[in-house]
């Protein structure tokens, strides 16, 4: 039987990368059995961990937002400023099959590792860069990015503004890119022995994944206007309901199949036949009428009685969960990895990969 915590464990992986980006890059390959060594500078060590939220201890050495995306990697602490620390790093390459890199701009130069270099040193290494841009050398930062590739724009309401999303989006893009491409390079050199150099930045990887939102702008020059957690196509999908226990419930009604079922089972069939409401397009131009009828069907009941039965009807709805919530489900309990740490401690974060493969047996 396949066993995918083992399938890269003869792969030796350097990560000179440091916030999110591309430490995430380097705990895909830990989770995955490959011998990840991660490098920080002495000064301090990745900039993260201090980035303690205030349940935090202030003499932990490391934050929670170290945890994420820093899980059973060995840690190297070098300053690739004096020659003997760059020569330790420069043995360890020799042995590397990958390294991942996020520099600020000019430190390739100022530490002597610019990629083509390495490539001609190290002919079968491959070389994971992630920077922010691919025309610029100005700092980059997710909500940077957040801002200036119409995320923000699109993401509030017109009361609130635009809003940044509260994970960093942009940076798990990046590295989801960046990770397809180094698998790519990786089979690449299994038929031809050379390493590549595979460069990612988060401005094109937030752009290639504006999907339908580029497409209304590109195809009929419509931007959508900010709608909170609403559809610009399709309704009602996004709008929340609160149920008589005050909990709220998320619809994602896609098709006029499901928009039925919604109907037959909040007792307001009517609907189906009311012209405002018979089609996706004609729901989309009332659903603000819409939204008030069904609302008031959802305070008749509790959460559970109208998960019960959308579940059972196949109606596309889910309970607004928090933190504490999420992590009540057995499902979601079982994404957490564990380390204990020097002090004896235990840190947890989850698992960055969702997948499964196996031999079909």
């Amino acid at each position: 039987m396949l066993n995918q915590k083992e399938f890269l464990k003869d792969l030796k992986v350097v990560e000179l990368a440091s916030v999110l980006a591309g430490p995430a890059v380097g705990m895909f390959f830990a989770e995955l059995g490959a011998k990840v060594i991660k490098v920080e500078n002495k000064n301090g060590g990745d900039v993260t961990r201090s980035w303690k939220n205030p349940n935090e201890a202030s003499n932990d050495e490391k934050s929670a937002y170290y945890h994420a995306v820093n899980w059973n990697k060995q840690v190297l602490f070098l300053d690739l400023k004096t020659n003997s620390d760059r020569d330790e790093l420069l043995n360890l390459l020799k042995e590397a099959d990958i390294v991942i890199t996020n520099y600020k701009s000019g430190d390739d130069e100022k530490f002597n590792l610019i990629s083509k270099d390495l490539s001609v040193q190290f002919p079968s290494l491959i070389i994971g860069e992630i920077a922010g841009y691919s025309d610029s050398h100005k700092v980059a930062f997710d909500a940077v990015l957040q801002a200036e590739t119409g995320f923000m724009s699109l993401n509030g309401t017109q009361e609130s503004g635009p809003l940044k999303m509260p994970i960093a989006m942009i940076d798990i893009l990046a590295a989801h890119q960046l990770k397809e491409g180094i698998l790519l390079a990786l089979l690449n050199r299994e038929k031809t022995n050379q390493g590549s150099i595979v460069k990612v930045n988060l401005f094109d990887a937030a752009i290639s994944s504006l999907a339908n939102q580029a497409s209304n702008w590109l195809n009929s020059s419509f931007e959508s206007p900010r709608m909170g957690s609403l559809h610009p196509n399709i309704a009602p999908y996004g709008e929340t309901y609160q149920t008589k226990d005050d909990k709220l419930i998320l619809l994602a009604i896609g098709n006029d199949k499901q928009f039925d079922s919604l109907c037959t089972v909040l007792h307001i069939y009517e609907l189906v036949n009311d012209i405002r409401f018979s089609r996706n397009s004609e729901r989309v131009k009332h659903r603000s009428e819409l939204n008030k009828l069904i609302a008031n069907q959802f305070n008749l009941e509790t959460s559970s009685y109208w998960m019960n039965l959308f579940n059972e009807h196949n109606v596309p709805a889910g309970l607004v969960n928090s933190m504490s919530d999420v992590f009540d489900i057995p499902a979601a309990q079982k994404k957490i990895l564990h380390q204990t740490e020097s002090n004896g401690t235990v840190s947890k974060r989850l698992e960055t990969i969702a997948f499964n493969i196996n031999d079909g047996n």
